[in-house]
């Protein structure tokens, strides 16, 4: 604990954000460098308590308060391995995970919890600075290949320590670029592609393989993966968006979030020059309030809309943490992303009856206001009578989340079976009901965060080293049935 009197000393500071009328003209991340004297300060106020529960908080479990003391003494590279020896990619948890670390931080109790997020981001982007991060070679090679379907964080967090402990490891994604999610999925002004082509540049050098450009089960038989590999690892997330089935739904001009996000980063990485659907000019409607749908309003305000509104058919949160959630779990409060302070505008407890067509096009959306009611512990909504309102509609988002993993000849060539909430089902060591076949991320958990795909891969390639070798040194950081805190 480097400053007993830190947290008294010092008030919760964040980095600022670069001007909104100068962000939303570019792409790049929003917020601007947080000088070190600052950061300092800010680990500082960690009181290295008895029992941190801020490590019980993260599913990796950080050594948080290990960091905090060390870039307060100004040991940036010591605080880079304690990072690293718990996660393999900081920058990208750093910048995108919502830190359910720092909601259950002590300090949070009757104090604005100390910025942990910020210190790890800085952290690993020195030690990518200072050259401090290299490949991790393994002191020996097993001969035995393994297999990871899909290259979201899950399959690159399995990948990287499989291939450090020596064996053979062959990512296959069915895009064209590596990355998911993270590559598609995440708009670039939440976290540069630069970023993630570091880490992959890395990868290969230690020996991971990228196959894109490979849907296994059609580019690439099932039977042949068996053959080639001695275990599958599936990461492939839960990808099958949830749909708004009204009147009105087969117009055109209505679009999953993830029909429209992939687009503009396409554009970014010089794909295409233009995305075959642009909000510019358009009255834009989000239906969904999450962090997808902040994604969608950021893009479309830097495509130039001329009117967004997100809609949300939960009420607004309260503005502090409830009683309902009390430290350490994870509050529901009303949040405000940085596209939220862009512009747009947000609608709660409304929902979405139809869309009104005109000549094939949604032209306007109808809906009314609902009541939350709470009914032998379901929660339902009512409408509200009286509350009808029709909004212009140009293009209409779809921003609703996901069910699970898609259907697909992979899934159903190997005979996988999936539990009562249509995820893949696994076992306590994420093997399926196939021998050699294993399951991380999503597409076993359901829809989270990208902290816990990181912490499930690398559970997974303990379980695969383990069932390829006899055992295995490699950490386990959570089990198939762990949840958050709640």
């Amino acid at each position: 604990m480097g400053d007993p009197r830190g947290f008294l000393n010092h008030e919760r500071q964040l980095p600022e954000r670069r001007s909104i009328p100068v962000r939303i003209r570019d792409w790049k991340e929003v917020n601007s460098p947080f000088p070190v004297s600052d950061l300092q300060h800010q680990a500082s106020r960690c009181m290295d308590c008895g029992i941190p529960f801020c490590n019980h908080g993260c599913p990796l479990g950080n050594l948080i308060p290990d960091w905090n003391d060390l870039i307060y003494r100004e040991q940036w590279q010591e605080a880079s391995e304690r990072l690293h020896a718990t996660n393999n990619f900081p920058e990208f948890t750093g910048r995108l995970c919502p830190a359910p670390c720092e909601t259950a931080c002590v300090l949070g109790i009757n104090e604005p919890p100390v910025t942990i997020k910020q210190v790890e981001v800085n952290i690993v982007d020195k030690a990518w600075e200072h050259g401090w991060i290299t490949p991790i070679l393994p002191d020996q090679i097993s001969g035995q290949r393994v297999a990871i379907v899909g290259s979201g964080p899950a399959g690159l967090a399995a990948a990287q320590q499989l291939t450090r402990v020596g064996h053979d490891v062959s990512v296959f994604e069915r895009d064209d670029r590596i990355g998911g999610l993270l590559r598609y999925g995440i708009p670039s002004f939440k976290m540069e592609k630069r970023y993630l082509d570091r880490r992959l540049a890395q990868m290969e050098a230690e020996g991971t393989q990228f196959v894109p450009n490979t849907s296994v089960g059609t580019d690439l038989p099932v039977s042949e993966l068996l053959q080639d590999f001695d275990a599958v690892v599936l990461a492939v997330g839960a990808t099958q968006w949830r749909d708004l089935q009204i009147p009105g739904r087969e117009a055109s001009g209505i679009l999953q979030a993830m029909e429209y996000l992939p687009q503009a980063n396409k554009v970014q990485e010089g794909d295409i020059d233009a995305p075959p659907v642009s909000a510019k000019g358009k009255h834009v409607i989000i239906i969904g309030g999450g962090d997808t749908g902040a994604d969608c309003l950021g893009t479309a305000l830097r495509q130039g809309a001329s009117s967004i509104q997100q809609f949300e058919i939960m009420p607004r949160p309260p503005s502090d943490r409830s009683e309902t959630t009390p430290w350490p779990t994870w509050p529901l409060v009303h949040r405000v992303s940085s596209a939220h302070e862009e512009g747009g505008e947000r609608q709660f407890a409304i929902n979405t009856e139809e869309f009104i067509v005109e000549d094939g096009r949604v032209s306007g959306v109808k809906t009314h206001e609902v009541a939350q009611k709470s009914i032998n512990g379901s929660i339902t909504f009512e409408k509200v009578a009286g509350t009808e309102k029709i909004f212009k509609a140009d293009l209409v988002l779809l921003a609703l989340g996901f069910t699970g993993p898609e259907s697909s000849p992979l899934i159903e060539n190997l005979g996988l079976t999936h539990n009562e909430r249509g995820n893949v089902e696994r076992d306590d060591n994420f093997s399926t009901n196939q021998n050699g076949i294993f399951v991380c991320g999503d597409m076993g958990r359901g829809q989270s965060l990208i902290v816990w795909a990181i912490a499930e891969g690398r559970s997974v390639a303990h379980s695969v080293d383990t069932f390829l070798r006899g055992e295995s040194q490699l950490p386990v950081p959570v089990a198939p049935t762990d949840s958050p805190l709640t």
